[in-house]
């Protein structure tokens, strides 16, 4: 059986379609490049517990058996491990896509947030080197016609970036891609800076925590700024080359571009990789789990390597994350656990998923990588203290009987935009639905007036009829809901 979904003509109907909607949609926050909403994962803490070993090569095997083949939450998942017992790589899947290939260490994926733990460890060592400081205004490393806000008379500070208290907001509002699928390709950093130069502080700088991409994205410009080139070639000069992470980039060489898997979204249709120029230092950096593990190597065991100093440094700034048991640091959340402290950082992109984390107590480190926007935080925080659950995915939908003799109010024609009509007709007992030059599909009953579809990721809500006739219905798909009024008979 497939382990994986390529676009259907209703796929791609429901695409063009969710076109229209897209502006809207950035506006409010709903892209994303990591997985998380405001606020970080929260992990109770009880003192007395001690920490635990890794789990084994076999426990793990089954969790990832269990998410690809049970679950069906992705097509391929790598796991590395490092700790007192050496390192392992332990992967289940294939690359996806037309590409049978099974994935391994050597897998290159799109990390999403965990470039943050880069960006924040490139900030640490340009403190050490005495470059620039934690508490220097970023405006003093940005182009002199940048005028960031500021408020109470205090300027946002490199550090403010780091820690995520800077008062800049999750996203900008001026992004407005020509491809959702691709959504930061054409924002530049001009419109980033035009953005922060009219933006107003909410609150105080520093007063309280709000995950911000826009911050991160400007900490990397302003770092590569001072260094006087790109933000990627900071990252190969002064990580990637010390720590001989051979497959860690933005721009893949034709080699490397031989290693990438396959990305696919949350239903496991395969979908683009994402460009993210404005906002690399935020989360446009690729890599492989043995890569992560070169990084995790001199951080868990303190090698004695040029980043030692820095290392240690982006684990000493923390700043609280409200009541939570969880603060921020340089590119890392610390959290406190009930086998201890758990630094860590999560990361998605449109087709990818990604997780690095630690528990010094132990001396033990995980990376988990996929190739689906489903989410593996759950994985890597569970490998690094049993106690935190593996969570399972709820159905999407459930199919309920239904009386067939309703779907008679429901047949019609519907205006979604001003060239797609969706055409709902009955067939016996069954109910169909076609958009505009596309082949019909079925529809199934879920309760109350709505409808899914099994072929796809979508549903349909029918308002309740009147007169007999249902006067509109909205669709489900990807996150939104799109209305359609009835086209008169």
């Amino acid at each position: 059986m497939k382990r994986f979904r390529t676009p259907s003509a209703l796929s791609a109907a429901l695409t063009a379609t969710a076109v229209i909607f897209t502006v809207a949609a950035v506006a409010g926050g709903l892209l994303y490049l990591d997985r998380k909403q405001d606020r970080p994962i929260v992990v109770a803490a009880a003192a007395s517990a001690s920490p635990d070993q890794l789990a084994t090569a076999a426990e793990i095997r089954h969790i990832l058996a269990d998410r690809i083949d049970v679950q069906r939450q992705s097509v391929g998942i790598v796991v590395g491990t490092i700790g007192p017992h050496g390192r392992s790589i332990i992967a289940h899947g294939d690359f996806g896509g037309l590409d049978p290939r099974p994935v391994d260490g050597d897998t290159i994926f799109e990390i999403g947030s965990v470039t943050k733990v880069f960006t924040g460890l490139l900030l640490a060592d340009m403190a050490a080197r005495g470059e620039v400081a934690l508490n220097d205004p970023v405006a003093e490393y940005l182009p002199m016609n940048v005028a960031l806000p500021e408020r109470g008379g205090k300027a946002i500070t490199l550090v403010d970036l780091a820690t995520q208290t800077s008062g800049l907001p999750r996203m900008p509002d001026n992004i407005g891609p020509t491809d959702e699928t691709n959504p930061y390709a054409d924002y530049t950093i001009d419109e980033m800076y035009a953005f922060v130069s009219g933006y107003e502080l909410p609150r105080d700088i520093g007063a309280e925590y709000e995950y911000s991409n826009l911050g991160s994205a400007l900490l990397g410009q302003a770092l590569a700024h001072r260094a006087g080139k790109s933000y990627e070639a900071l990252v190969q000069e002064r990580i990637v080359g010390p720590l001989a992470m051979r497959s860690t980039a933005i721009e893949l060489a034709p080699r490397l571009g031989k290693r990438m898997a396959t990305g696919h979204n949350e239903t496991l249709e395969i979908v683009p990789n994402w460009d993210l120029p404005a906002f690399a230092g935020a989360g446009a950096l690729r890599s492989s789990a043995n890569d992560l593990l070169e990084l995790l190597q001199v951080t868990v065991n303190k090698n004695r390597t040029p980043l030692t100093t820095a290392l240690a440094a982006t684990l000493a700034t923390r700043r609280a994350i409200g009541e939570q048991e969880t603060s921020a640091a340089l590119g890392w959340f610390i959290t406190q656990s009930s086998n201890g402290e758990i630094a860590w950082h999560d990361g998605g992109t449109g087709g990818y998923s990604a997780f690095i984390g630690f528990h010094p107590a132990s001396r033990t480190g995980v990376v988990v990588l996929s190739n689906a926007n489903t989410g593996v935080s759950d994985i890597g925080l569970h490998l690094l203290n049993r106690e935190i659950p593996l969570t399972r995915a709820k159905p999407r939908h459930s199919e309920v009987a239904t009386d067939a003799s309703l779907f008679d109010t429901y047949t019609g024609r519907y205006q979604l935009a001003p060239d797609v009509v969706l055409t709902v007709l009955r067939e016996d007992d069954a109910l169909y639905a076609q958009f505009s030059g596309q082949p019909k599909m079925q529809l199934f009953a879920e309760g109350g007036h709505r409808f899914f579809y099994k072929e796809v990721e979508a549903a349909i809500t029918f308002a309740a009829p009147a007169s007999n006739r249902s006067p509109s219905l909205v669709l489900h798909r990807f996150g939104r809901d799109m209305p359609a009024a009835r086209l008169s008979d």
